[in-house]
């Protein structure tokens, strides 16, 4: 894998907490800096409300400094699950 990756690339990787082992999803979006053009944060679904009929009412927001490895397949954070997780706004 070269050092150069497309959006859509990254949303086909799994991300996955080395903290507790935990798989959180895989990446939905990102969040730029426009200014520097830089990837501040990957963003993950949260967990689905009643059966995932309803959609979801939380993501996971991992800043780009907690990925530690990018593999073929997934992607290795270390976070606090608490520390990541945001109220999403509709």
């Amino acid at each position: 894998m070269g050092l150069v990756m497309r959006v859509c690339e990254l949303r086909e990787k799994e991300v996955i907490n080395q903290c507790d082992c935990k798989r959180l999803g895989c990446v939905s979006d990102v969040e730029l800096d426009m200014k520097n053009g830089c990837i501040i944060a990957i963003i993950v679904p949260g967990v689905p409300k009643l059966c995932g009929l309803f959609g979801r009412d939380t993501e996971y927001v991992i800043p780009f400094r907690c990925i530690k490895q990018v593999g073929e397949e997934i992607i290795l954070v270390q976070v606090k699950e608490e520390d990541i997780i945001k109220k999403c706004e509709f």
